[in-house]
């Protein structure tokens, strides 16, 4: 008996920003194609795509040749040109990066020559020079970068939506995906309803859910070849919240862009607190980053057996945890402690006090780790039969997203064409 055929060309698992985003692409290439996108949440957007300070990255400190480095500064213009066109508002405040002492300074000058790299325009300022575009920063060097935005990425998502659907795309909320099976030429897609659709090609971007997603595709389908490490055996997504300050607007003149300290490195691929006026006004300071123990938890104290289960059954989790046991605590005690917060603030804009501060958002962003305890710092593309997987997307994937999904529609097309 002959299969039937596909009901779509392309199943999308996954409507954040950088899910919307290849169909978008899609479509745009190809807009003779079916196209469908599958979103676990009752609305678009709802988890890391929509839980961050806004920020698009000039491409600063991303390695050179890697994948964040060559899809951010190819993707931040796109965004940028994309806002202009669908009315999502967008503004290019820039960024200064302050060296509070000398001891910075090596640091300093290695983050500009990595930006000059990535052919990101950049300054090195003096104290007078910093004071020029943030007054109320202290510093003894810093750096300037004009090139720096910040737009609101939730509004994103939801032009993103409004484009699929005028090119003839799908759109499908409340549809949280739990498996995928390779036979012959399609995809069986199947969520917690049951079958729900039959696709050419399935590309994925699961956000906190990828290694689980990896992992469902791998079990069913035998016979697929997976291009290249990792598989699910040997990675796991460990859920890190991060939690924002907020400036009360009576204070919010302290801060006219982005200020961000320099990165301490560490093997850790966070950029330290920092603080963003966001498209709308608001001031944010932050995020830390303390693990957590649920994906998807309502709260910031949400606990899921599920979540738990598995980051203590994953020997990475516990390397993870060995090797940066006094990061670890330092965050977990910033979380805690505003005054410590305040502290590690004051260190480049003495200016702001404890009263000037409340309690602001959270979100949980994914971070994918290794075996061997290493948190994976770069954009990461797996390939399972017709299926396509974003296993690891993290910061700068928001500002990344249109060349992430010009990427991943190339993919899928050339699934189309085999």
């Amino acid at each position: 008996m002959p299969l039937p055929r596909p009901e779509v060309d392309v199943a999308i698992v996954g409507g954040g920003i950088v899910g919307l985003a290849t169909a978008h692409r899609l479509l745009e290439r190809r807009p003779d194609l079916e196209v469908v996108v599958l979103e676990r949440e009752p609305e678009v957007g709802q988890q890391q795509s929509s839980r961050n300070s806004g920020v698009l990255h000039a491409g600063l400190y991303y390695t050179p040749g890697s994948a964040k480095a060559r899809w951010s500064r190819a993707g931040k213009p796109l965004l940028e040109r994309f806002c202009t066109e669908h009315g999502v508002p967008v503004a290019r405040t820039g960024k200064v990066v302050v060296a509070v002492d000398r001891t910075e300074l090596p640091a300093l000058d290695a983050l500009a020559e990595r930006a000059r790299a990535n052919g990101v325009e950049i300054h090195r300022l003096g104290p007078e020079g910093l004071r020029d575009h943030e007054p109320h920063v202290t510093g003894v060097a810093g750096l300037w970068t004009p090139e720096t935005a910040v737009t609101d990425f939730h509004a994103v998502c939801h032009a993103l939506t409004d484009a699929i659907r005028h090119a003839g795309g799908e759109v499908r909320t409340s549809t949280e995906v739990v498996d995928l099976h390779t036979r012959d030429h399609q995809v069986d897609v199947t969520s917690t309803r049951g079958h729900e659709l039959t696709a050419r090609a399935v590309v994925v971007c699961g956000g906190l859910q990828a290694d689980r997603l990896l992992a469902a595709t791998a079990t069913a389908t035998a016979t697929a070849t997976a291009t290249g490490a990792p598989t699910h055996d040997d990675v796991r997504i460990v859920p890190i919240r991060g939690s924002w300050l907020e400036l009360r607007p009576d204070q919010r003149h302290l801060v006219r862009g982005n200020i961000y300290p320099v990165p301490t490195g560490g093997g850790l691929p966070f950029l330290g607190v920092h603080l963003t006026r966001r498209v709308d006004g608001q001031v944010w300071v932050g995020p830390n980053a303390v693990p957590v123990l649920a994906r998807n938890g309502r709260s910031p104290s949400s606990v899921d057996g599920n979540d738990v289960r598995d980051l203590l059954a994953f020997p990475g989790t516990w390397r993870l945890a060995r090797a940066h046991a006094r990061v670890a605590a330092g965050e977990l005690w910033r979380d805690r402690s505003l005054s410590a917060m305040v502290r590690a603030v004051q260190r480049y804009v003495p200016a702001i006090e404890a009263a000037h501060l409340r309690r602001g958002p959270w979100g949980v962003r994914a971070q994918l780790v290794d075996r061997s305890g290493r948190l994976v710092d770069d954009f990461t593309v797996r390939e399972l039969g017709r299926t396509i997987h974003l296993v690891n997307a993290p910061s700068p994937a928001a500002t990344s997203a249109l060349a992430i999904g010009a990427e991943l529609a190339g993919r899928a097309g050339a699934v189309l064409r085999s």
